[in-house]
């Protein structure tokens, strides 16, 4: 399966690609894209292994990563989706996990709002049920964006990848 495309006011979700794979390494490079989230920068190597790991995960679970493109300029902004990571904490076990992660000069603009919240409008019309996150403890702009869409904290983990709040969402009922 591949990702499709949504598309909002301001952005292109696009399927993960070649494409897009010189500004995401470059993104990834960046100590302030990695600074809660993994806490460094990521070489081209690694970085590579995680687009590849976010393509494949279509195959395997109907959904997975896509990348964000500014519609205005075309330029990447940014990348997320649902994934499944066998991050080995508990609470994340077979539950669709929501990430994203934004360039530097796409934060404040309020992308990541618009971007989850069609993703996880196409997750509820895919009905896959309850999604989670786990934010980085002192990534306050995360746990903003992670009310907005409606998670709700739960929990937390303070030793697998460091210490994180893990949230909740149900999905929102369609109206017919």
């Amino acid at each position: 399966m591949l990702a499709p495309t949504l598309i909002t006011e301001r952005l292109s979700i696009e399927p993960m690609s070649l494409a897009h794979w010189e500004e995401y390494a470059a993104a990834w490079a960046d100590p302030r894209m990695t600074a809660f989230i993994g806490g460094k920068p990521r070489s081209r190597n690694v970085s590579w292994g995680k687009m590849l790991q976010g393509i494949g995960m279509w195959s395997l679970f109907g959904y997975g990563y896509w990348s964000f493109v500014e519609r205005e300029s075309g330029s990447f902004v940014g990348n997320g989706g649902l994934a499944q990571f066998e991050r080995g904490i508990p609470e994340l076990a077979n539950i669709p996990e929501a990430g994203w992660a934004f360039t530097p000069d796409a934060w404040g603009k309020g992308f990541a709002t618009e971007a989850m919240s069609a993703i996880l409008d196409w997750a509820d019309a895919k009905n896959l049920g309850e999604t989670r996150c786990i934010i980085d403890t002192g990534n306050t702009a995360s746990h903003k964006v992670a009310h907005k869409l409606g998670y709700t904290k739960f929990a937390e983990s303070h030793d697998v990848i460091g210490d994180l709040f893990i949230y909740r969402r149900e999905p929102r009922q369609s109206v017919r």
